[in-house]
């Protein structure tokens, strides 16, 4: 029942520190973590634990952090099994150091009901190696007009609450919904957008999507309505995170927030972080993402926001659209990407161009998202889950969509070089993922 891993080097995004040391796992959690320690004997005289009583792991000196708690995750059940199922995601979220998934409701049906969330609660119990934790809408079939029974769904299983890319445009309705979830304690997610501004988009306003001739979207549509939202958490005092903040000019809203104790949190997709405008250059679909990749300035504006604290949590925002909806005009193209195998890859790229480091990222990747929700993972300390990861910082290697166990494949890092690989992910201290 005792695990060791010995040899690792340590990320710690609670305590902020990279240091080489060891991880005792007992039963299912974190028995002991021991920093610049080398000695396993030392470790086990302490505890009275037999060496042979213990299964010992090496790492290599590779990195060994806790998993990462994925906020955001699109799996198609029900209505689209074929773009994604609770098994394929689950096998994805694994491979990508992934421990717990955080579903969308946006599927058809959405999930609306008690009904619908036992079902896909049964799904993942059954077909998914990692976490599963379930949103629910936070109106009736996502259309804004009638929020659902919320008090039910968080009995059912419900974490949070979110029409995801359906803003809810009537301010009353939003405002009521926000009122009645702040009476739950419950945590409602937002897509802050100005829905009539960004209808139909396809790229972020300039120069480049002049040239290109796609319909565009001003930055400032995200400000208008992360503006909205702040003023109804001021009328009603709810807990609110916003999914996705991509923009600069989103940013002194945020903070401003902040700093008056609203009880609100941001996130940024993966694609955001390490992506721009320039990259749907010969229209390629597959960076086509809701909200449009933006410009290299708002990129690192938003790079910078997460270092400092500002924006919480990173995403992959994952989005299963199959050849069929990608393989289309620019403009007619499906929205979204897969990311649940590249989030870690990709958000390494921003450590190796030293944007980032080791312990920021898994700040926003694991720490602050399961703070967010309540849970007791995303922290490398005695007592927690042992919920891991053990991944090369280093390795390089070219990505092939084709090897990705998503069954959808849509993904913009296709062909590209990257640096940094998962090694074996654990949860509750058994191996469900490992390199072969």
């Amino acid at each position: 029942m005792s695990t060791l891993f010995t040899n690792a080097r340590l990320i710690d995004p609670e305590g902020g520190s990279d240091t080489p040391g060891m991880v005792l796992v007992q039963n299912g959690r974190i028995a002991a973590v021991e920093k610049n320690v080398t000695d396993p004997d030392q470790l086990f005289r302490a505890r009275n634990i037999r060496s042979e009583d213990v299964t010992h792991i090496d790492c290599g000196g590779k990195c060994l952090a806790p998993g990462i708690v994925d906020i955001g995750v699109k799996v198609c059940e029900p209505g689209e099994r074929h773009k994604e199922s609770y098994k394929s995601a689950g096998l994805a979220a694994a491979a990508g150091g992934v421990t717990t998934i955080v579903t969308r409701p946006d599927t058809a049906p959405a999930i609306d009901s008690p009904e619908t969330l036992e079902f896909v609660t049964r799904r993942a119990q059954a077909d998914a190696p990692v976490n599963v934790l379930p949103m629910a809408a936070l109106t009736k079939g996502r259309e804004g007009r009638e929020m659902t029974e919320i008090g039910f769904l968080m009995d059912a299983g419900a974490v949070a609450f979110s029409d995801c890319d359906h803003v809810v445009s009537n301010t009353k309705v939003f405002q009521r919904a926000l009122t009645y979830a702040r009476s739950c304690g419950a945590l409602v997610i937002a897509h802050p957008q100005e829905p009539v501004l960004s209808k139909g988009a396809a790229a972020t306003s300039g120069k480049f999507a002049a040239l290109y001739g796609l319909p565009a979207v001003s930055p400032m549509a995200e400000r208008m309505g992360l503006d909205r939202d702040i003023a109804l958490l001021e009328m009603t005092g709810a807990k609110y995170h916003a999914d996705q903040i991509t923009t600069a000019r989103a940013l002194p809203a945020l903070e401003r927030a902040k700093a008056n104790g609203l009880d609100i949190t941001a996130g940024t997709s993966i694609h955001h972080l390490t992506l721009n405008e320039l990259d749907v250059a010969g229209y390629r679909s597959f960076f086509k993402v809701k909200p449009p990749l933006r410009s290299e300035d708002d990129r690192l504006a938003v790079v910078e926001a997460v270092r400092s604290g500002l924006i919480d949590i990173i995403s992959s925002m994952h989005t299963p659209q199959d050849e069929e909806s990608k393989r289309l005009p620019f403009e007619e193209a499906a929205a979204g990407a897969v990311a649940l195998e590249t989030l870690l890859p990709a958000a390494l790229r921003l450590y190796h161009a030293e944007l980032l480091d080791l312990p920021t990222l898994f700040r926003a990747m694991a720490l602050n998202p399961a703070r967010r929700l309540g849970l007791e993972s995303g922290r490398l300390a005695a007592g927690a889950p042992a919920d891991l990861v053990l991944f090369d910082a280093d390795v390089p290697f070219v990505l092939d969509r084709f090897k990705l166990r998503s069954k959808s494949q849509n993904t913009p890092y296709d062909g590209q070089r990257v640096q940094g690989r998962v090694e074996a992910t654990y949860v509750a201290g058994e191996p469900v993922y490992r390199r072969d």
